[in-house]
């Protein structure tokens, strides 16, 4: 008897200890050592938990401020369940702050489907004043993390057996300024050094345009018909790929403002935003197919408001 209920003990145990192996995450380094431009940063990364934007009172979880050594956090998924497919993900803030909770849901929401997940810490210019900078200039805020962006893409492929991701199935997805550092690492000279795939949520270049070539990798891009800060920068973006012969696949919701992935859900069809995305992933070839059979009963909805 005593037999038994040890083995069943053990094996109550391992079942605990099973999913463990999925959701525990590492943090590494994007840079073997101090990143290259930031040699005499002295100040210290800043995190603030639970902010509200205070203009409409929504709380939006972690903030980050002033990052100087900019990370991975790893999600990998458990070896059994991996697709071989991996997503470093880049959150948005116009490059004077990181907000961590979209970034952090879909990492997680990727991990559990068999998809690793890489959470991108990526530099920032450093915030001297409350709010938002007078006269902010994205293209040069942002510069340090597409730098950071692009090394990260390296990190990766470099970690590739250890991760159990395959090299050519890389992708990137930002959120606002994280759309537009994603963007300029899909776009960059060295095609080699490009993501395998990209995601632009809210977010592509605000300001000048790159040179878009052909041939790129999948695009998938989402937003709201009532984001008023990024809405123009999506359709100019979108415009840009079509007329260098790229087709992305295209999300226009009628609501959600800018943000929504960081946002309450509210009843609108960018509520399900995240499962586009992955559906996106499935029929690009970089996600199990088998993974989302549970998920198809609420794909009738997701679909109503799109133009």
């Amino acid at each position: 008897m005593r037999r038994t209920e040890c083995l069943a003990a053990i094996a109550t145990t391992f079942l605990l200890l099973v999913p463990l192996a999925a959701s525990a995450q590492k943090t590494v380094d994007v840079w073997p050592g101090v990143a290259p431009g930031s040699e005499h940063w002295t100040w210290q990364e800043k995190v603030f938990h639970d902010e509200f934007l205070g203009y409409h009172s929504k709380q939006i979880g972690t903030i980050v401020e002033d990052v100087v050594k900019p990370t991975l956090t790893v999600y990998l998924p458990a070896r059994a369940s991996a697709t071989g497919s991996g997503v470093i993900i880049a959150p948005g803030g116009a490059c004077i702050a990181l907000v961590m909770k979209p970034a952090n849901e879909l990492a997680r929401m990727l991990q559990s489907r068999g998809v690793a997940a890489f959470v991108l810490e990526y530099r920032l210019k450093r915030k001297l004043v409350q709010g938002m900078p007078k006269n902010l200039s994205e293209d040069k805020a942002c510069r340090w993390g597409i730098a950071d962006a692009v090394q990260a893409l390296k990190v990766v492929r470099q970690h590739a057996k250890e991760w159990s991701v395959s090299p050519d199935r890389i992708g990137m997805l930002g959120f606002s300024a994280g759309g537009m550092i994603a963007s300029e690492a899909l776009v960059q000279k060295d095609a080699a050094l490009r993501p395998n795939f990209v995601g632009l949520i809210y977010g592509a270049p605000f300001e000048s345009m790159p040179i878009v070539p052909s041939k790129l990798p999948p695009v998938f891009m989402a937003w709201a018909q009532d984001d008023h800060t990024a809405g123009y920068a999506m359709a100019r973006f979108y415009a840009a790929l079509m007329k260098a012969g790229d087709k992305p696949e295209v999300h226009i919701y009628r609501t959600g403002g800018h943000g929504f992935a960081a946002n309450v859900r509210h009843g609108g069809t960018s509520d399900h935003w995240a499962e586009e995305f992955y559906w996106w992933l499935q029929a690009e070839g970089f996600a199990d197919k088998a993974a989302a059979r549970d998920t198809t009963a609420t794909a009738g909805a997701a679909h109503d408001d799109h133009h």
